[in-house]
C-alpha cells in the first residue's frame, strides 16, 4: 500500500469543488493500516487528520466549536430534565405528556455528551459538534488523539452515545411512576426503548455506533 499516493489523491480531490469518495480513494484502509503501527501514526496522523476534517466540512450541514456545540448540548439536557420534572407537579394526562416530551429532548441531546464525556475520559479529543446529512447531531473527533487511544478506549466511546440513549426511556420510567402518569406512558417508553434496541441490533451493528465498537474492539484483540 502506497500510503503518501493514496493521501495525495484525497487531498487533490478535496482541493477541488464536488462530491469526494474518501472510501473509493482508499482512504480508510490507510486509517486501518495506521491503527495497527503507532510509527505510522506519528508519520501520517496529522494529515490523515486534516484530509478527515476537509470532508467533514462538505459532508455536515452545520458545524460549531466544540465547546459551543457540548454547552448547548448541557443546556438542553438540563431543559429535558426540568421538563421531565414538571410531571410531578400537574395532574394526568399532562404528567404523562410532560415525561415522553422531555424523554424526547433527552433523547437529542445525551447522545453527543456521552460519546464526548467517554471520549475525553481515554483521552480522544474533539474539534467540533455538527449535524449531518443523516441528520443525526454528532461530535467530530481529532484524529490524532483518536489513532493514539488504545483500540478498547476508542470502542467505548463509540458504544457510550448508543448506551446511552438507549437507558433514557427505561430510567425515565422511574419518572412516569413517580408522578403517577397514565398507563399509557409507561407502555410508550418500554415501547420507545424495545424498539430503540432493536434498531441497534438490525441497524446500528451494521452502519452506526455498535459497528464502529465492534471494529475497534477487534483491533484490540489483534493486540491482545
Amino acid at each position: 500500500m502506497d500510503i503518501d499516493a493514496i493521501l495525495a489523491q484525497c487531498e487533490s480531490a478535496l482541493a477541488e469543488p464536488g462530491t469526494v469518495d474518501l472510501a473509493e480513494l482508499g482512504f480508510w484502509k490507510v486509517v486501518a493500516r495506521l491503527k495497527r503501527d503507532p510509527q505510522l501514526v506519528a508519520r501520517y496522523g496529522n494529515r490523515v487528520a486534516t484530509i478527515d476534517q476537509r470532508a467533514l466540512g462538505r459532508w455536515a450541514l452545520v458545524m460549531l466549536p466544540i465547546g459551543a456545540g457540548i454547552g448547548a448540548m448541557s443546556l438542553l439536557t438540563v431543559v429535558g430534565l426540568a421538563v421531565v420534572s414538571l410531571a410531578y407537579f400537574v395532574d394526568a394526562p399532562w404528567n404523562g405528556i410532560w415525561v415522553l416530551l422531555g424523554t424526547g429532548i433527552l433523547l437529542g441531546s445525551t447522545h453527543t455528551l456521552a460519546h464526548f464525556i467517554v471520549g475525553r475520559i481515554v483521552g480522544i479529543r474533539f474539534t467540533h459538534w455538527f449535524i449531518g446529512r443523516t441528520p443525526q447531531p454528532g461530535v467530530k473527533i481529532d484524529y490524532v488523539s483518536y489513532l493514539a487511544t488504545p483500540p478498547r478506549g476508542r470502542a467505548w466511546m463509540h458504544a457510550s452515545g448508543a448506551l446511552t440513549t438507549k437507558l433514557v426511556p427505561f430510567l425515565n420510567l422511574g419518572a412516569a411512576w413517580g408522578s403517577h402518569s397514565p398507563a399509557w406512558t409507561t407502555w410508550i417508553l418500554l415501547l420507545l426503548g424495545v424498539v430503540m434496541i432493536g434498531t441497534d441490533v438490525f441497524l446500528s451493528t451494521k452502519q452506526s455506533d455498535w459497528k464502529k465498537f465492534r471494529r475497534e474492539m477487534k483491533y484490540a484483540h489483534q493486540a491482545g
